[in-house]
């Protein structure tokens, strides 16, 4: 037996006498104007979707924010001279690690270079002048957590990465101008911040990140 309880049979009402055209003609202007009433709405809701896809609704939700990246180019536009300084001159930087500013003549090599030490900051500040990012770490952070990191950064031109003493968070990723503290590398915002910033954050676009310098040594 299929069906325990059958499906009730509706009869249709009796026609009411007489106006058989005139009901036919109010069913079919009711119809029309639910058919336009449904598109109207359709109408609206695809362009409140398209609206809030592009970023043009809703302030501070389109999808190319990253919450806690620091812009420096709106917030401290005159900390990013682009002055070469002498190699044996020190350059003190207002932010940790640098994110641009004044910087070395030679800049560090950034074709998915992984630095095992600290590399000097005024060469890896020219690399964030021609587009690279760089992706640091506090010393003794986990092997694992280096590993993860290293594995973004090799074989990627415009990246580079290195540990770097004395940074306030457990990793940081700088662009010309920009910077992002993460206190893990599984946070999803390292991604998201190398996909947005990796060569588009250039002042010389189209500089090259090869044929620089591979010393250590942080200054």
């Amino acid at each position: 037996m299929t069906g325990q309880y059958p499906p009730p049979q509706y009869q249709a009402p009796p026609a009411a006498p007489g106006g058989g055209g005139d009901r036919r003609v109010v069913i079919a202007v009711v119809s029309v104007v639910g058919v336009l009433a449904l598109m109207c709405v359709a109408g609206i809701a695809g362009a409140f979707w398209l609206l809030r896809d592009n970023g043009s609704i809703l302030p501070g939700s389109g999808s190319d924010d990253i919450p806690g990246v620091v812009d420096y180019r709106t917030e401290h536009p005159e900390w990013l001279s682009q002055e070469h300084r002498p190699p044996d001159e020190k350059i003190d930087y207002p932010m940790t690690p640098p994110a641009g500013g004044p910087h070395r003549q030679v800049w560090q090599q950034c074709k998915g270079d992984v630095y095992a030490e600290p590399i000097d900051s005024g060469n890896a500040v020219h690399s964030l002048e021609h587009g690279a990012v760089w992706v640091t770490y506090k010393p003794g952070l986990g092997a694992s957590e280096i590993e993860k990191l290293a594995s973004r950064v090799r074989g990627n031109d415009y990246l580079l990465m290195s540990p770097f003493p004395g940074q306030p968070s457990a990793v940081s990723l700088q662009a010309w101008g920009y910077q992002l503290r993460v206190s893990s590398a599984d946070d999803d915002r390292i991604d998201d911040f190398i996909r947005k910033y990796r060569q588009t954050a250039s002042m010389e676009p189209g500089a090259a990140c090869s044929t620089g310098s591979t010393a250590t040594g942080n200054g």
